[in-house]
């Protein structure tokens, strides 16, 4: 068996591994050094020193220690030494546990209950105003945060009743739901994205600034689709009555948004604006956003040492999976290369004569595919490296491919039979609302996802034009 079949075997044995249940992380680290060891396998350099220790007429235990120095003299640990270090000390990387923390700790400072109300009184006279509130509510909060399992939890807990008792249609206010939770991973500053950026060597700031008009394209086709269908089936939204809302006065309510609203969207916009316009580098600028997340906080008086230990120890929680990740991703990949598989895959897809088009077409249809089993970071950190070194043979920048990545990725939480997004809502949801009224739900917003990939596809201006702008 050569080289590249055993590579090639390699990578059939994680697939199915972990689609067995094992940990991603510790799977890719076993096999990475499993398979490195027979990869690197050296006999006369790792028992180097045991040779010249017979011909010393060493004897005893000696002889036996420096028998059992070659067997772990390979070149693999050294690799898997220096690929932990190289990850711990990615300056890329130290953002990620600052945006955690500052959406942890802003998820538990009680913004999102105040945020979700004053904008459905500030929306009262829109169709589906309430619908419109939460995803609006979702968007910010999802971006504040990154996490979509949190933001579709609180939103779920929050929001989703509130529609339920105002007499929204149940798969109709579930859409909503599970959709707005997911904005976050694509809509900056996100940690997808900051992931993407240290495994494919993109520039963060152009993807952030890439990413800024399609994720703001993808809330507003959510936003029209919500208004348009509360127009064309009032029934599905019905319109607040005077008793829902009561008698809130205008320089009440702008008091209620400058409580509310404007302080969390003060806080995104001057961490994203310092990013973007080059005033701070990404982990100061989260450094700030965490400060800020802690003094909003304090402001609303819900900075208690158990949130903040709470948020602490899922901060370190997360970091640590995605680290490790990052870990035996590259170990694996490591391995991977010098056995030949990634010759092999870019042999083999350079034989299929693929255009551009439909090269993305086809690395977009497996990434959607993967993201039914798989989380997004998993995705970015084993099987997207995978594509990278084929985009040059096919003229695509990095920077279009990663937001097509992010964008293709909402699609995962959105798409049964393994919808994330629609779990998380059904475990904290009423008893009466089946997972297919949720799937249900789900599926316009699908379309929605699609429809913004084609107008990429077709006018690549909208992720460049900001970048060019700004950077040149």
């Amino acid at each position: 068996m050569t080289d590249a079949a055993i590579a090639i075997m390699m990578l059939g044995i994680f697939i199915l591994v972990i689609f067995l249940g094992f940990p991603i992380a510790f799977t890719l680290m076993a096999l990475g050094i499993g398979f490195g060891y027979y990869a690197y396998f050296d006999p006369s350099r790792m028992w180097r020193d045991y040779d010249r220790a017979i011909e010393a007429g060493v004897e005893g235990m000696d002889l036996w220690s420096s028998w059992m120095g070659g067997l772990f003299n390979n070149t693999i640990f050294d690799l898997f030494v220096n690929q932990t270090y190289s990850v711990m000390a990615n300056e890329v990387l130290t953002a990620v546990p600052l945006f955690l923390f500052m959406g942890y700790i802003v998820e538990r400072s009680n913004i999102v209950e105040r945020l979700f109300s004053t904008l459905y009184i500030a929306a009262r006279r829109l169709p589906g105003s309430m619908a419109v509130a939460a995803l609006i509510t979702c968007t910010l909060f999802a971006t504040a945060t990154g996490i979509v399992g949190a933001v579709v939890t609180l939103m779920g807990l929050l929001a989703f009743p509130a529609m339920l008792n105002a007499r929204y249609n149940t798969s109709f206010a579930s859409g909503v739901i599970c959709a707005g939770g997911t904005l976050g991973i694509l809509i900056p500053p996100s940690i997808m994205l900051i992931v993407y950026a240290a495994a494919s060597g993109t520039s963060i700031v152009r993807l952030y600034a890439g990413a800024l008009l399609p994720g703001l394209l993808l809330a507003g086709l959510y936003l029209t689709y919500i208004i348009g269908r509360s127009m064309l089936q009032p029934s599905i939204a019905p319109k607040p009555t005077k008793e829902d809302i009561g008698d809130i006065s205008t320089p009440k309510l702008i008091l209620m948004v400058a409580t509310s609203f404007l302080p969390l969207a003060v806080l995104i916009m001057a961490v994203l604006g310092s990013i973007l316009f080059g005033l701070a580098t990404p982990t100061e600028a989260a450094s700030a956003g965490a400060l800020g997340g802690l003094a909003l906080a304090a402001v609303y008086r819900a900075l208690t040492w158990e949130r903040l230990r709470e948020s602490v120890y899922l901060t370190m929680k997360t970091t640590a999976m995605v680290c490790w990740l990052f870990v035996g991703s590259w170990t694996f990949s490591s391995v991977f290369s010098y056995l030949g598989g990634e010759n092999l895959i870019t042999e083999f897809v350079t034989g299929l004569d693929l255009s551009p088009l439909t090269f993305l077409l086809m690395a977009q249809l497996i990434i959607f595919l993967l993201g039914w089993p798989l989380e997004w970071s998993e995705i970015i950190i084993i099987f997207v490296p995978i594509f990278l070194p084929l985009l040059p043979m096919f003229g695509i920048d990095p920077l279009f491919f990663g937001i097509l990545v992010a964008l293709n990725l909402q699609t995962s939480f959105l798409t049964p039979p393994m919808a994330m997004s629609a779990y998380y809502l059904k475990g904290i949801a009423p008893p009466h609302v089946l997972l297919t009224d949720i799937f249900k739900g789900c599926m316009p917003y699908l379309a929605m996802v699609i429809l913004a990939m084609v107008v990429l596809y077709n006018f690549p201006g909208i992720v460049f034009w900001l970048p060019d702008l700004v950077y040149g």
